[in-house]
């Protein structure tokens, strides 16, 4: 087999020798070259063609920020960024999955070694899922002043208020979700998104998205309330479910064990939303790597609802849709661009269903 040459680039000598330590470890990955700087980088991927870059933010001579958007736009291939978990870690690591990394790898606060370490194995995992990745043109940001104009047709009947939307997301999912919530409407039906992403990194998001969309994005916190025109991010490090509250649904949050290892778990979501909400729900798997969100989006679809996954050409990792369609609990496939649409069209259709009911 092929191995993944892999190029890492850190400004700290210590760092570079931990990621080719561990790495290295991998029988199928081949750290061919390090850089100490963006401008050594330049040189050294001209010379040895990795296959996935490791990039740091803060470096000297020229951040990671301007190299990755100079590389994307003369050289693109798989980034994986390697970030600090302060707060203006996360909103740098947003920023860099804007402008094309695949994924990014959170470094440990204390004890540098020892922590890098006991990640050795999520490091790895990422690596060989970035290699694999497909690095995709950003889609342009939709304003608020002009996204209405996208589903003005299609939001025009959306009355309901009884559906909610349930949207499981892993590498690549930042920008997917982007790209979907920038366009649907203010009066868009209660939406659950889980999003694999580490904590501090959640909250960051969610404020990001806010920023962008029509409809309120937030972390959630326990006993939300869910309200149409809103999106509750879970947070990392805890699983979202849906509770049902008399007439009214409210969120959960926990932290019982990982499940398929991980904490938030799409899962874990799709099942209480199958559970909870039934045929009134919809359910939507986007690009990310593992099986997450199979199973439970497969008991959304026995529950009743409405299941959509995103297809292989527009994912940046095609395993979670790929499983979930591998396993029966996807009613349609289509490319990103066609999700904002399609969402909106099986909310109208619930709608109509219920009309017709009563």
């Amino acid at each position: 087999m092929k191995k993944i040459r892999v190029l890492i680039i850190d400004d700290s000598a210590l760092m570079r020798q931990i990621l080719t330590t561990l790495l290295s470890q991998d029988r199928q990955i081949e750290v061919v070259g390090t850089a100490s700087d963006p401008y050594i980088a330049r040189d050294r991927i001209k010379e040895l063609s990795p296959d996935v870059l490791t990039l740091d933010i803060e470096m000297p001579k020229m951040d990671g920020l301007t190299f990755l958007e100079k590389l994307m736009a003369a050289r693109p291939m798989p980034a994986l960024i390697v970030s600090s978990l302060t707060e203006a870690g996360c909103e740098t690591t947003l920023r860099a999955l804007e402008l094309g990394a695949v994924d990014f790898f959170s470094k440990p606060k204390l004890d540098m070694q020892e922590g890098m370490e006991k990640q050795a194995a999520e490091l790895i995992a990422k690596v060989k899922a970035a290699s694999q990745a497909r690095v995709v043109r950003r889609a342009p940001t939709v304003s608020k002043e002009t996204a209405g104009a996208y589903v003005l047709k299609s939001s025009a009947m959306i009355k309901t208020t009884d559906v909610i939307i349930a949207i499981g997301a892993s590498t690549g999912g930042t920008e997917a979700l982007r790209e979907l919530l920038s366009i649907l409407p203010p009066n868009t039906p209660p939406l659950l998104i889980t999003q694999h992403m580490p904590e501090k990194f959640t909250n960051a998001f969610a404020n990001r998205l806010n920023q962008l969309c029509q409809i309120t994005v937030k972390e959630a916190e326990d006993g939300d309330s869910v309200l149409t025109g809103q999106a509750l991010i879970a947070p990392g490090n805890y699983h979202m479910r849906l509770v049902r509250d008399g007439a009214r649904y409210r969120v959960r949050l926990d932290q019982e064990p990982p499940v398929n290892r991980h904490r938030p778990s799409v899962d874990v979501m799709f099942d209480s939303v199958a559970e909870r909400a039934g045929a009134n729900s919809i359910g939507v798997i986007l690009t990310g790597m593992g099986a997450d969100g199979a199973n439970g989006l497969l008991k959304m679809k026995e529950a009743g609802a409405r299941t959509l996954a995103q297809d292989e050409a527009s994912c940046v990792v095609f395993g979670m849709p790929k499983e979930a369609i591998k396993r029966g609990g996807v009613d349609r496939v289509l490319p990103l661009s066609d999700m904002p649409a399609a969402v909106l069209e099986d909310v109208e259709s619930h709608h109509r269903r219920r009309r017709w009911s009563q």
